[in-house]
C-alpha cells in the first residue's frame, strides 16, 4: 500500500524554497557589488599608475610637499583576482565577494533542505515534474559552483550563475507550481533515479559553461577594442581571465557534462525498452534529447580536430544550452507524447 504525501512537509519545503531564494537574491546583489567595486578599484590604480609614468618628476615633487604616508595612502590597492590559471591571486580580500560566497552557501544549504523535504513528503525522488526538475537542477548548479570555488576562484561568475539559479527558482514557483504528489505510474521506475539524476547534474554543468561562453563572448570583444586602442567600456571584465582561459575551462567542464548527457541518452533509452517495449520512438523529447548530444557533440569534434576555437566554440556552447532549454520548456509545455510529464 502506497503511503500517502505528507502535505504539510510540502508546504515547509515551499517556505525553505521562499527563503533560499531570498538568500540567493541577496547572494547576487553582493557579487554585482563585487564586480562594480573592484573593477572601479583596479581602474584607479591603472590612472594612479598611468599618471606617474607619464610624469615621473611631479610624481617624486608631490612625495617631497605631502610627505611619503599621505602618498601611500593616497595609492588604491588592487583587489585579489583570478589569474588565467584561475588559481586565487594575492592582494587585499575582496570583502564583498567573500560575503556573497558565504550567503551562497547559506542559500545552497537552505535550497538542499527544500530539496530533501520534498523528496521526503513525497516519499520518492524530487524530480518527478517541471517544477521538481528545476528546482533541483538549480540546487546542483549552486552545489557545483561552491565546489569548483574550493579550488579555483570563480567569483567573477558569481553573478552569472547565482543569477541563473534565481531564474530557475523563479520560473520553478512562478512558471511551474506543482503541490507534492506521488509519481504517476510510468515514472515509478529505479530508471528515474539513474536517468534523471545524471541528466541535472549534466544539465547543471552545461548551465555553468553557458554562463562561461557568455563571459567569453564578452571578454572577446574587449581585448579586441583594447587591441585596437579603444576605449575599456566593460571594466568589469577585469576581474575575469582572459577569453582563451575561460574557453579552455569551458571545453573541459562541456566535455564532462556532455559524458554525463550521453548516460543519460544511453539510460533513457534502456528505460524507454522498459516502460513501452522499444529502445526508440520518435517522440518529441527523444528527438530533442539526441539534438542536444548531437550539438554538443558537434562542439566538442569541432573544437578538438576542426580548429573551431573562440567565439565560434563560444557561440556552439551557447547554442547547446539553448536547446536544452527548448526541450525543458517549449517541449514540455506544447508538445504532446510519451514523456509529458511536466506536472502543469
Amino acid at each position: 500500500m502506497p503511503q500517502p504525501v505528507n502535505a504539510e512537509l510540502g508546504q515547509v519545503s515551499e517556505l525553505f524554497m521562499l527563503l533560499a531564494s531570498i538568500a540567493y537574491v541577496v547572494a547576487l546583489v553582493f557579487f554585482v557589488l563585487d564586480l562594480v567595486k573592484s573593477s572601479s578599484t583596479i581602474g584607479a590604480l591603472e590612472s594612479r599608475l598611468a599618471d606617474e609614468k607619464a610624469a615621473p618628476a611631479r610624481s617624486l615633487a608631490g612625495v617631497g610637499a605631502r610627505g611619503a604616508g599621505a602618498t601611500t595612502s593616497a595609492v588604491p590597492t588592487a583587489p585579489a583576482t583570478a589569474d588565467d590559471s584561475m588559481d586565487y591571486g594575492s592582494g587585499p580580500r575582496r570583502g564583498r565577494a567573500r560575503v556573497a560566497v558565504s550567503l551562497t552557501v547559506l542559500a545552497a544549504v537552505i535550497h538542499g533542505a527544500a530539496v530533501i523535504t520534498r523528496g521526503i513528503a513525497a516519499h520518492r525522488v524530487p524530480w518527478g515534474n517541471m517544477y521538481e526538475f528545476c528546482t533541483t537542477g538549480a540546487f546542483l548548479v549552486a552545489l557545483i559552483f561552491l565546489v569548483t570555488l574550493t579550488r579555483k576562484d570563480l567569483r567573477f561568475v558569481g553573478s552569472f550563475v547565482v543569477g541563473l539559479v534565481v531564474i530557475m527558482l523563479c520560473a520553478a514557483t512562478v512558471g511551474f507550481p506543482t503541490p507534492v504528489a506521488r509519481l504517476i505510474p510510468a515514472l515509478q521506475s529505479y530508471w528515474l533515479i539513474v536517468h534523471v539524476s545524471i541528466a541535472v547534474a549534466s544539465s547543471a554543468l552545461f548551465t555553468i559553461t553557458f554562463a562561461m561562453s557568455v563571459l567569453q563572448l564578452l571578454q572577446t570583444s574587449r581585448e579586441a577594442k583594447l587591441l585596437a586602442g579603444k576605449a575599456d567600456t566593460a571594466r568589469f571584465l577585469r576581474l575575469v581571465p582572459s577569453a582563451l582561459s575561460l574557453e579552455n575551462l569551458s571545453y573541459r567542464l562541456n566535455a564532462v557534462a556532455f559524458v554525463g548527457w550521453t548516460f543519460t541518452l544511453m539510460a533513457g533509452a534502456i528505460w524507454a525498452e522498459q516502460a513501452w517495449g522499444r529502445y526508440w520512438g520518435w517522440d518529441t523529447k527523444e528527438v530533442w534529447t539526441f539534438v542536444i548530444w548531437t550539438v554538443y557533440a558537434g562542439y566538442l569534434h569541432a573544437r578538438a580536430t576542426r580548429g573551431w576555437t573562440g567565439t565560434r566554440a563560444a557561440w556552439l556552447s551557447i547554442v547547446g544550452y539553448l536547446c536544452i532549454v527548448f526541450n525543458f520548456t517549449i517541449v514540455n509545455i506544447y508538445f504532446s507524447g510519451l514523456h509529458s510529464y511536466s506536472g502543469v
